[in-house]
Formats: C-alpha cells, structure tokens, sequence
C-alpha cells in the first residue's frame, strides 16, 4: 500500500489506516539520505522497529558502515540525483528523510522525492537564517515535517533552565502533563522511604513511574523503597510537580542567569529563548568573528572573546556565581572537562552537550547534571512522526518520549472504541511486566490512575514501560 502525502504541522495528531484489520502494524518503505550522527541514530531505530529502510550518501565508508551493522540496504550517490532516488526505490516509498550537512541539498531531495515517488517527506533545516520561513517552505515544497535539531536542543535546555531541579523534562497532552527526571541528593526526605509511605505522608498529585538506580530502570510499586542517589521520573501536571518539589524541599526557581561556553547555532537558539524568558546571558566564544556575529543577533546578551578551557578566563568571568553553565561547544571531552571544572567551582545547574561520545556509563559517572544529545532528540522527532504515520485509526501513539538515556519509553495513546483496555478497571488489567499507566487525559482533565480507575473511549493514557516497540494500548497486555 502506497501512503499518501502528509503536509500536517503537527504530526502527533496525524492517523492512518493500515493494510489489514488483522495486521494493524504496519512496515514502512523509508528512505534516509545522508548517513552523518542523525542518519545513523535514525537508521538504527527504525531498522530496529523493523522499517525497511534504504540509505543514501556520496560517502561509500559510511554506506558499508550502515549495511554492515543495521538491516539496510545501502545507495552511493546524491540523494538530490533523481536516478540515485529511483535506486533506492523511491516510487515505493512511503517516506524519505533528509538530513546531510546541507539545507538547500534537504529541500531539494524532498522536492525530488514528491515529484518522483509522491511519498511523505522530512527535511532537516539547520540555518537561522531561514527558521521565520520554516512556516512557507513547508508548505510550499509540500513537506510533511521540518526538524532543526539545534533549535530542538536549544528548546529542551530552555525548557529543563526553567525548572533547573530537573534533569530532564518532557511534556505530554499539549502541555497539561509534564514527565520530569530529577536525582534524590543527601538529606532527601525521599531517602528510604516506599512509595506508599510517600503518598500517605505528602499526599502529592504525581506518579512515580520509574526509577534509575545505578543504570538499572525500574518500573516501581508501592512497596518500593527510595534511595540517595536514585534518578526517578514522575509524571504530573506542571503545578502539581512544583507543588511536590516544594514539600520534599527542592527549589523551583528559574534560573536567573546562565554562563554558555561556545557560541554555535544552538548557543544562538538557547541564549535567544532565555533572554526572552527573562534570563541573563554570558556567552564566551573563542573566535572574535562569531563574536562580533553573536553581538549583532543577540543585543542583550554578554558576548566574551575569550577561550574557556583557559579556567582563568571562567573564573574572570563569574563561573562561580552563575546560575546555570552550559557546555555547548563542537568537542565533547571540552564539553565534559568544562562542566566538570564549572561543577567544582559553582552550584550551578550544569548542562553539557554531547554528540559523538557513546560511553554513555562512563560520562553518566560524571554526574554533569543534565546531559544532552542533538542528534538523540532529533532522532525521537523523527521516530515519533514515523509511528504516528505507521499506526491504524484508533488506538495508536499520539506521542514518544525515550526517557533515561533511552534505557525507557513514555508513549501517549489514543483509545478508540475497540480498545480492550476500555471500561476495565485498571486493577483488572493483566499488564506485561515493566509497564506502567501512568497518567489519563480525558478531554483536557488529568487523571492520575488509581486500580479503580477506567480508561473510556477518547482518553488519551500515557503509558512507561522499559519495553520497546510498543505500537498499540492493546501492546500493554499480557496475551
């Protein structure tokens, strides 16, 4: 079955129907051009999730690299070539994302891939000097989703500066749910004490739904104990989250100034959004012609010329007294060494970028805070666009969130009338091992679930789960 064009700004809400009533999951024809960090975080998850995917890049390393360890068939060439897209097969494709290094080379392989295959199309769309056009060049090249993913990293940074106790923060129901990840330190009153124990104590309106505890994810009970150091996601409605930081003793301030090191596109991004909340920035950059750009762009904010893996140059500038740093420049292991140095010196919320180191562990025992990777979130965009496109009308993902280092999933689904989770207590439910509803959202009301609680046709329900692959509410059950 041929899919047909997408052109919808939000994908979340975007349903299709599958091939057969008694096969709802649906394999995908996609085509990948461009195999650089975000190609091939793309290319692992969705030949993963069992897509058949073909790649496309000038480069023949990295072709080899992609067919020796993923499930992929493999294309050298332009993907903008019109013959290289007929070899990989474009007149059957139900999408082609475009991610090489070059906007004006994304645009015109998806202008290529509608005339030539009429498929869906994603493009990847870096410059700032075209992010006020996004809104007319999608429309115009009939593109089903543009992602930038250094505005999407900028924006996650923002978003976790506003509410800096936090390690992560995503949000679900547009808004009226919020997962947050937060560690418990020393002297917590959290510390050995169970769940349970906690809601009769507190009383808070939020959900413990996972808990990462020396890089093992637990999906827990009521009897679980807590422990220092634990890392555990609780989902909520923004007020009610704040509202539990506040009685186990955790500041919810925003951060009122924040030290960015390296002044690239997502320092442009970031330091742009900050400012607009009200937040103070410094920005130091070691080029003198990136400054002079950044001063022109960012009139409010402090531009330093100056090298930051010089400490004498942090320590002039206030790194012991700011509020938040981030680590944002091209070199992770500066990244990681300036966050570190920043960590030692500071109580600031320290958040470090991350794009090519996989020693996930080791960096993890750093304890930098918050760790962020562009190429992950734009990766999950994709990958959450890809399955709302994949699912059947009625139950299906409206949304995906990969949560503690992708080590668990949070999805939001759509529950339709033949739902077999529909008017069933949840207490009834036979539930696979690992998995959690953790919040409803009946018509815009947040529901935190009890086991007397059902689940009605239209619901929206947010399940965490450490499974993978889940591509319907009905997936949640044993069988």
């Amino acid at each position: 079955m041929r899919m047909p064009s997408i052109n919808v700004m939000n994908v979340q809400t975007y349903l299709i129907c599958a091939c057969a009533e008694e096969q709802r999951e649906q394999v995908m024809k996609i085509i990948i051009v461009g195999c650089g960090k975000i190609g091939m975080t793309i290319t692992e998850q969705l030949s993963q999730e069992g897509h058949d995917v073909a790649v496309i890049d000038q480069n023949s390393t990295v072709i080899h690299d992609a067919t020796n360890n993923f499930d992929v068939m493999g294309v050298v060439g332009n993907g903008a070539s019109y013959s290289v897209q007929m070899e990989a097969d474009i007149e059957a494709a139900d999408i082609l994302i475009a991610v090489t290094g070059s906007d004006e080379l994304n645009l015109l392989c998806c202008l290529i891939a509608k005339k030539a295959g009429n498929c869906s199309t994603i493009a990847r769309v870096r410059n700032p000097m075209y992010n006020k056009e996004i809104g007319f060049i999608k429309e115009e090249l009939g593109l089903s989703m543009i992602i930038n993913p250094e505005y999407a990293a900028a924006t996650e940074v923002a978003r976790i500066l506003r509410l800096p106790s936090a390690i992560e923060i995503d949000t679900f129901a547009k808004g009226r749910v919020e997962l947050l990840e937060f560690k418990i330190e020393e002297g917590s009153i959290l510390h050995n004490s169970s769940l349970m124990d906690i809601d009769r104590r507190l009383k808070p309106n939020v959900l413990v739904c996972a808990v990462d505890r020396d890089g093992e994810v637990v999906i827990p009970n009521g009897s679980f104990i807590l422990k220092n150091g634990d890392e555990i996601t609780i989902v909520a409605p923004p007020k009610e989250s704040r509202l539990f930081f506040k009685k186990i003793g955790i500041d919810t301030h925003q951060t009122k100034n924040a030290m960015i090191v390296g002044g690239g596109t997502i320092a442009f991004y970031l330091a742009s959004q900050l400012l607009n909340s009200g937040i103070d920035v410094k920005i130091v950059e070691q080029d003198a012609k990136r400054c002079e750009i950044l001063s022109e762009l960012l009139p409010k904010a402090v531009i330093i010329n100056g090298d930051a893996t010089n400490q004498d140059v942090l320590l002039e500038e206030g790194v012991a007294h700011c509020q938040a740093f981030v680590s944002l420049t091209g070199i992770d292991e500066a990244n990681i060494f300036l966050s570190l140095f920043a960590k030692s010196q500071s109580n600031a919320k320290i958040i470090t970028k991350i794009n090519r180191i996989s020693f996930d562990d080791i960096v993890g025992s750093f304890h930098l805070g918050s760790t962020i990777y562009p190429k992950y979130i734009a990766a999950e965009y994709i990958v959450r666009y890809v399955r709302a496109v994949q699912n059947s009308i009625g139950s299906n993902v409206k949304a995906l969130h990969r949560i503690i280092d992708s080590k668990a999933e949070a999805l939001e689904f759509y529950v339709s009338e033949d739902a077999p989770v529909v008017n069933v207590p949840l207490e009834q439910l036979s539930l696979k091992e690992n998995m959690l509803i953790a919040c409803i959202n009946r018509k815009g009301e947040v529901i935190l679930p009890k086991g007397k609680t059902e689940i009605h046709v239209g619901d929206t329900v947010i399940v965490v789960t450490t499974r993978k692959g889940l591509n319907d509410i009905k997936d949640i059950l044993q069988h």
